[in-house]
């Protein structure tokens, strides 16, 4: 991945841009989004996701997908599928790839780029890591055989020959039938970082086209993890909210009575291209890529260190890749969670990075909840939206303000501003954070 995080924030040099200019601070190609695509509690399709963003509109509801008796958390962000209505719901791995497709569908075709099924780059999705799942257990022992049955050596002898399962569930099996799919070009590359993991696929994407190793990519971040056992295992950890009487204010980033995140699903595609390239086409361009910043702590498997290093080196290693000083960013696309410990770190990370006077910063978790692998990609979208239009998507359920968190959140409504450069946070479990930072097209 970039070296950017061995670059201290001091190093930006903060060259101007000439206009119509291709090349960053650093001689590199300038990396241009073409085109885009979400699917989200909020809706299917960009337009009706950003819509329903910027009207404070909350996507968490009840899970009607499948039983939730005896479950601490029994709402979500969920995408229902039409394939959900005709029987059993798809499981994780068959969710994600779904979603994966719908979502690069329209970002290919909002980009115009290659023919059908001929996408000219490579393929960088990330995505949960997908097992067997109970449904799959549940038809194993169904289909055991003898006094065992429904016992793990008739469900092994049951999964034997069963090539569908074993493709379904490995984890590079949704990025090779996707590469299949869209016709990219090369070994498709299929990454996990947790909740950075979307976020790390467009650092991929932007690194291949600033290398010169590709003139294009598609970046993709899809999450599908909407299902009893991600639930359950994320209410050990005590990480979820427990506010199943009133689904729509149950998520509360930087709020404080925050409990806890709300889980969701999604995806967001991204085409990403060299921006001499995007130009010589003819092509539209919704925004650059202007910086990528990294950092992992191995503090704690779930808990970021409490001195903040990762998250604020993240933050500005990101400023500085882009050539820029702190004060350039004018609003701040918040990792946002709405755990307790998540908004107090990102807080201290905001003040380390941007003095006594940081720029608006809001949570669009706090209306479709924490969308996991595929957040720092949905994210990123919702950044190059806000540059493209003016307006500051709010943080809703913002009843109680936190004395610790002196931040302008952007509390219930949308707002209008300039907005020419956009920092996106990603923070993960395990101390994985990257943090990017996206801009408008030069002029010229």
């Amino acid at each position: 991945m970039s070296q950017a995080q061995d670059r201290p924030a001091s190093g930006a040099t903060n060259v101007p841009r000439a206009s119509g200019a291709t090349r960053d601070h650093l001689g590199r190609p300038l990396v241009a989004v073409t085109g885009i695509g979400l699917m989200t509690p909020l809706g299917f399709g960009v337009a009706e996701s950003w819509a329903g963003l910027l009207a404070g509109r909350s996507g968490i509801r009840s899970i009607t997908r499948f039983p939730t008796d005896h479950l601490k958390t029994s709402i979500a962000g969920a995408v229902d599928l039409p394939e959900d209505r005709e029987g059993a719901p798809l499981t994780a791995a068959a969710r994600v790839e779904r979603l994966a497709v719908l979502a690069a569908e329209e970002a290919v075709a909002d980009a115009g780029i290659g023919g059908p099924g001929d996408f000219p780059g490579p393929l960088f999705l990330g995505m949960p890591p997908v097992e067997v799942e109970w449904p799959h257990r549940f038809d194993l022992a169904r289909h055991g055989q003898g006094p065992e049955a429904g016992r793990y050596p008739a469900m092994i002898a049951a999964a034997e020959g069963r090539r569908d399962l074993f493709e379904t569930c490995l984890f590079g099996g949704v990025g090779e039938r996707l590469a299949d799919r869209f016709g990219t070009r090369g070994a498709p590359i299929s990454l996990t970082t947790a909740c950075a993991t979307g976020a790390s696929a467009i650092q991929l994407g932007v690194e291949a086209i600033q290398r010169g190793e590709a003139a294009a990519a598609l970046c993709i971040g899809a999450e599908g993890s909407v299902q009893p056992e991600s639930l359950i295992r994320f209410s050990l950890l005590s990480a979820l909210s427990t506010r199943n009487d009133d689904p729509a204010r149950a998520s509360r980033p930087f709020e404080k009575t925050r409990e806890g995140f709300v889980m969701a699903e999604g995806a967001a595609a991204l085409v990403l291209e060299s921006l001499e390239g995007a130009r010589a086409r003819g092509a539209r361009v919704l925004g650059l890529v202007l910086g990528c910043g990294e950092r992992a702590d191995k503090f704690h498997r779930t808990r970021s260190n409490p001195d903040g290093g990762a998250i604020i080196g993240a933050m500005r290693a990101a400023i500085a890749d882009a050539g820029l000083e702190p004060a350039q960013i004018d609003y701040v696309n918040a990792h946002g969670t709405g755990t307790p410990e998540n908004d107090k770190m990102e807080t201290l990370g905001m003040r380390a990075v941007f003095g006594d006077a940081p720029p608006p910063i809001s949570s669009n978790k706090s209306m479709i909840g924490h969308t996991l692998s595929a957040a720092g990609a949905i994210e990123a979208v919702f950044s190059l939206l806000t540059i493209r239009d003016g307006r500051l998507p709010p943080t809703i359920n913002h009843e109680t303000p936190d004395p610790a968190i002196p931040l302008d959140v952007v509390p219930n409504v949308a707002r209008d501003a300039k907005v020419a450069r956009v920092l996106s946070n990603s923070f993960g479990f395990g101390g994985q954070n990257v943090c990017l930072v996206l801009g408008a097209e030069p002029a010229g």
